[in-house]
């Protein structure tokens, strides 16, 4: 286990790795001037490699051990399953025609200025409902995609409305994972929360909607190819919207989608067997760069840890805090810096959780700040970091660099400028009795 108190130097060395991928990846690419040329996994080897040589005094068995040990984690394998599945649907609901079906209709029935507002309020409602941005992502992301096609537009940008709409749920869903992680880390109720969240949350999202009306309305000049389609192709985007929004898991979601995909191209398509395993087959092969970076990331990350990265990251920021204002910048950048390290907001925010409690509590910030704080920053990083599961799923699906997305992730700016008014002018205000009272009566 790695030592409790890291020196400086150490600490340097902990996090060296993101240094040099990052070096690695963003610098080699801005220096070519092509994010496409440098393979996100190549970095992300170079880095591990680095990561393993600054493990000292260990046998290399010992070494890879402990990297393997962070690939090899439950919630990481959750996630590969969920981009096999994932792009199993994804090619089979291309293949029988419900993608294309489902933009057609849609585009028939949209005006073109309200296809952007409203393909992100309609991701904003379901990742609220399902109060997950994983399964927001696995429905949307394919419909999204082809929308571009069909119209013209750019599918980098039209995927990443679906990434910023997603993480709005995922953000102030009563059920997310980041809700409940802050929440019970702060000892507090989530309705408080929410109404602290949304003060923030509300305004980046009118400001983006606003926005695409703007946008939308430039583009009215597009062509449009809104053919018309049968009806019960859609069928099987119905079932994964209407089962996710129902709150069941997203495997047996996706499973749900893939039966249906069968049983339409049997019944409708005549479609034998083996060619719907080749359709599968494609698109499995199609996440296999997603699959590789995700576990050459976790292991990565798990080395980090384990020299003692985050606990320095926590030692440096916390050790010189001056006043309310300054309090909440250590907490916002505390979640942001670990959840850059851990690449998974709902582990920043359990990480980072106590100590956040503590310096709310001395300088008398009120909890529902703190949960907010906590929960939104790690969004936010979560949504821009181009190796976090999202960004990967979503490129995997629209068949796309991670980076692509980074110049329209307008959602995500504009909730990391609510954050910065928010703790500039020190709102939703919390005064000693007030958050002495938040405490006292949250939840446990």
């Amino acid at each position: 286990m790695a030592q409790d108190k890291i020196s400086m130097t150490s600490g340097l060395l902990a996090l060296s790795p993101i240094v040099v991928f990052l070096g690695l990846y963003v610098g080699v690419s801005a220096a070519i001037g092509d994010f496409y040329k440098m393979p996100l996994s190549i970095a992300f080897i170079v880095a591990s490699m680095w990561a393993l040589m600054t493990m000292p005094r260990m046998k290399i068995t010992e070494r890879i051990e402990i990297f393997s040990t962070g690939a090899a984690n439950t919630n990481i394998l959750y996630m590969i399953w969920i981009f096999i599945l994932a792009g199993a649907f994804s090619a089979l609901a291309s293949g029988v025609g419900s993608i294309d079906a489902t933009v057609s209709l849609s585009l028939r029935a949209l005006p073109e200025w309200f296809l952007l507002p409203g393909l992100f309020i309609t991701t904003c409602f379901i990742s609220m409902s399902i109060g997950t941005s994983v399964g927001t992502i696995v429905a949307l992301t394919p419909f999204a995609a082809q929308m571009a096609e069909m119209t013209g537009g750019d599918t980098a940008f039209y995927v990443a409305v679906v990434l910023g709409g997603s993480f709005f749920g995922d953000n102030l869903s009563f059920i997310s994972d980041t809700t409940i992680a802050a929440t019970r880390t702060q000892k507090l109720k989530m309705n408080d929360k929410f109404k602290a969240n949304i003060k923030i949350a509300l305004p980046a999202a009118l400001m983006v909607i606003t926005y695409y009306f703007v946008a939308g309305s430039s583009a009215s000049a597009i062509p449009v190819n809104a053919a018309s389609a049968d009806w019960y192709l859609i069928l099987p985007y119905l079932i994964v919207i209407v089962t996710a929004m129902a709150g069941i898991n997203v495997l047996l979601v996706l499973t749900l989608g893939i039966a249906s995909c069968i049983i339409l191209a049997l019944t409708t398509h005549n479609t034998g067997i083996m060619d719907m395993c080749a359709m599968m087959g494609d698109g499995i092969k199609g996440m296999s760069d997603l699959i590789i970076v995700t576990l050459l990331a976790a292991g990565l990350l798990e080395v980090i840890s384990y020299n003692g990265g985050i606990k320095f990251i926590i030692s440096a920021l916390t050790r010189r805090i001056h006043g309310s204002r300054g309090a909440q910048a250590s907490i916002a950048a505390l979640v942001s810096i670990v959840n850059v390290c851990t690449a998974n907001n709902t582990i920043a925010i359990i990480t980072v959780g106590k100590i956040a409690k503590s310096i709310s509590r001395e300088f008398n910030i009120a909890p529902r700040k703190t949960a907010s704080l906590l929960d939104t920053c790690s969004c936010i990083i979560q949504c821009v970091i181009p190796y976090g599961a999202q960004t990967l799923l979503a490129a995997g699906l629209a068949k796309l660099s991670p980076v692509s997305f980074l110049p329209y992730l307008y959602y995500a700016w504009a909730l990391a400028l609510m954050v910065v008014i928010s703790i500039i002018f020190n709102f939703p205000r919390g005064a000693k009795q007030e958050a002495e009272k938040e405490d006292a009566n949250g939840e446990a």
